[in-house]
């Protein structure tokens, strides 16, 4: 209790600090004091406006280390509807006598800049420790996705287990639970995604987030299940090749085995198949100076993306919406910097792949008219600012595929963070076949600079004002060239894509 009254206290400070500042902008830094006194009574209403308002966005529960996207668009919600109050109720108390018109547009920016850049510093603060000082680079293949069955003291002590002592190695993408009451709650920070019954069409939905379920770990007996729920696992199991363990029978028999979910003793990770051995060249190129100076730049111009953009975010979030109930925005697990795996957001286009009936929806028929509009001009990417600013993406890189998309032996593109935009995103994008848009990446990786970046931005404009064009043969033929020129000294066995191949053959 005491915590969150210090972390309410440190929002409401940011509150009143932001609304000050907000008037000092307005009026070009005039310190007269009559200026602020005419403010005290519009504050007042802010502060007492930003009592309910953090309640109800329950600011003040979550852990600020941990903070991830839904704390961020709270935070966007609280500041709106902060100003919104207070607007509302000085107009009803003396007319906002000695309130600019402007004040509250760059009171409510400030606000939502001061409560979601705390939230981000706390969480790099927490991230940042410990970190080595090289990047090491793991596997594309990244850690093991698992669903849980049940709730009881057996899920607690598998859940305890998977976070203490999985080092990375288990995730668990979420709970099925028997009562349908449970749904949408959290257990260990895993959210119950509905129960046993479901899971063929659970395991659908996480596919489309690009979450690939390896295994089913039931922590309740197997008297408890009702039948339904076991020809649904059996069934998932067939039909799926995913694992269905049984980890409350293991223990009840007392097999001498290893439990569901234990790891083998740390050690380095393991290349994935076909991936060159260039780990000393992977490190290097993430020690570049100039990575550090990009990341500077990433943040500075990602939080002030945020805070111009962020009417428009929520215009569009209330446009998906309405168009196709909450949530308005959708993820993807993609793999990231080290091969790590990480959210990316994007506004929800699409309505959901699955008809009443089960039936699997064709895209075509889940794009709206708004769905449209937005990817055609990348409006539906904006959210993944926010990736940007936690430190998850970079505003330019290797554009962060699903595991499915990722070509094999080019692992070094995850050498470094993933962008919203790159260099093969502006050479053919979707033109592109998944090697030459890996060719590409690494050439960018090998040659990136501030004049590339500039031009990569400067294409990203093009593309999204004119739409993408034909893949772009030289771009190709150049980074292809430079990955054969390195096959001589054995720093590259990845055998060239076919356009390549023919390319080079009719030169």
């Amino acid at each position: 209790m005491r915590h969150r009254l210090v972390l309410s206290v440190i929002d409401l400070s940011l509150i009143g600090l932001a609304t000050l500042f907000a008037q000092l902008l307005r009026d070009s830094f005039d310190t007269r004091p009559e200026q602020i006194l005419a403010l005290l009574p519009y504050l007042g209403l802010s502060l007492a406006s930003a009592i309910p308002a953090l309640g109800a966005f329950r600011l003040n529960q979550s852990i600020w280390r941990l903070s991830g996207m839904a704390d961020y668009l709270s935070a966007l919600g609280a500041a709106v509807l902060i100003v919104a109050s207070a607007v509302g109720l000085g107009f009803l108390v003396n007319r906002l006598d000695g309130v600019a018109r402007s004040l509250p547009i760059i009171q409510a920016h400030l606000i939502a800049f001061g409560l979601v850049g705390v939230r981000v510093a706390a969480r790099l603060r927490h991230f940042g420790r410990g970190k080595a000082a090289t990047l090491a680079l793991a596997s594309a293949e990244g850690p093991e996705n698992i669903l849980v069955v049940g709730i009881n003291v057996i899920t607690e002590l598998y859940l305890r287990s998977v976070a203490e002592f999985s080092g990375g190695r288990v995730r668990v993408m979420g709970l099925l639970a028997s009562r349908e009451n449970q749904t949408g709650r959290l257990v260990h920070r895993h959210r119950v995604l509905g129960s046993p019954e479901q899971i063929a069409r659970i395991l659908g939905d996480l596919q489309v987030h690009g979450v690939p379920i390896a295994r089913v770990v039931v922590t309740l007996p197997v008297e408890d299940l009702s039948l339904e729920a076991r020809t649904a696992l059996h069934e998932a199991e067939e039909r799926s090749g995913i694992r269905v363990e049984f980890f409350a029978e293991h223990i009840r028999s007392g097999e001498s085995r290893k439990p569901a979910g234990a790891v083998a003793p740390s050690g380095p990770p393991e290349q994935s198949s076909g991936a060159p051995a260039r780990g000393g060249l992977q490190q290097a190129m993430a020690r570049r100076p100039y990575w550090r100076v990009k990341r500077v730049l990433d943040v500075a111009v990602a939080a002030c993306a945020i805070v111009f953009l962020a009417p428009l975010l929520l215009v569009m979030g209330l446009f998906a919406i309405v168009e196709f109930g909450p949530p308005a925005f959708f993820w993807q697990q993609r793999p990231g910097v080290g091969g790590r795996p990480f959210r990316l957001y994007k506004i929800r286009t699409m309505g959901r792949p699955f008809a009443p009936d089960g039936r699997r929806m064709a895209d075509v028929d889940r794009l709206s008219v708004i769905g449209r509009f937005l990817r055609r001009f990348h409006l539906d990417e904006l959210p993944q600012l926010f990736n940007v600013l936690i430190g998850e993406m970079s505003l330019i890189g290797p554009r962060p595929l699903l595991l499915a998309d990722h070509a094999p032996g080019f692992d070094e593109r995850l050498a470094v963070r993933p962008g919203m935009t790159g260099w093969a995103q502006i050479k053919g994008g979707r033109c592109l076949s998944a090697q030459d848009k890996a060719a590409l990446d690494v050439w960018y990786l090998r040659n990136a600079g501030l004049g590339v970046d500039l031009q990569i931005l400067m294409g990203t404009l093009r593309v999204i004002l004119l739409g993408e064009r034909e893949a772009d043969a030289e771009a190709i033929r150049q980074a292809w060239g430079e990955l054969q020129r390195e096959a001589g000294d054995g720093a590259w066995r990845v055998a060239p894509a076919p356009r390549w191949a023919e390319a080079r053959s009719s030169a």
